[in-house]
């Protein structure tokens, strides 16, 4: 594995993703986990997990932390501009033609298409992620907390995220360990 390698992996993936980073996640965990085997799936679970903590992009971060996993800053340099090249290319040809393309019937229908296959993508994310986490009845819990926390009672994930690392961090440090 090089560095060119990590950029074309990143590039494959962001070129051909629809639908945003967690559309995306089920795609690098195909390319650098099942079919390179650059990381394992528990370190890959962890790095989605940091990832989601992290501010900005969750595609963006896991490119990231693969990269520098893999190859340090230079692999963060390769990944990270693998994964948003594509989009960027793609935002500034819709740029160009946007104005005479933004009320066409068929760009309506084009864009009413994607939408489901977005949705199914996400939701085969977040199964496989679920799947992988090795979920239990205690963890199913949490899980419905949260999502009611957010969408019934609108509490805003950062609120969430920090109570997570809050309570993680003490129940890691309450079995004796250090930060």
């Amino acid at each position: 594995m090089n560095a060119l390698d990590l950029f074309i992996t990143f590039f494959k993936i962001g070129a051909f993703t629809l639908g945003g980073g967690y559309a995306m996640i089920p795609l690098i965990e195909r390319e650098v986990v099942d079919k390179r085997e650059w990381i394992g799936r528990e370190e890959f679970l962890d790095l989605v997990a940091v990832a989601q903590a992290s501010p900005g992009p969750i595609a963006v971060n896991t490119a990231v932390f693969v990269g520098y996993k893999l190859m340090g800053i230079k692999g963060v340099i390769f990944s990270c501009l693998g994964s948003v090249l594509p989009s960027f290319i793609i935002i500034v040809l819709i740029a160009a033609v946007f104005t005479e393309i933004k009320n066409s019937p068929t760009i309506e229908k084009i864009f009413l298409g994607i939408r489901p296959v977005v949705a199914g993508m996400v939701f085969a994310s977040v199964f496989r992620l679920g799947k992988s986490a090795k979920i239990n009845r205690i963890s199913i819990i949490f899980v419905l907390l949260v999502a009611i926390s957010i969408w019934i009672f609108k509490i805003t994930p950062i609120y969430i995220i920090l109570l997570s690392i809050i309570v993680g961090s003490l129940r890691y440090l309450t079995r004796g360990n250090k930060i």
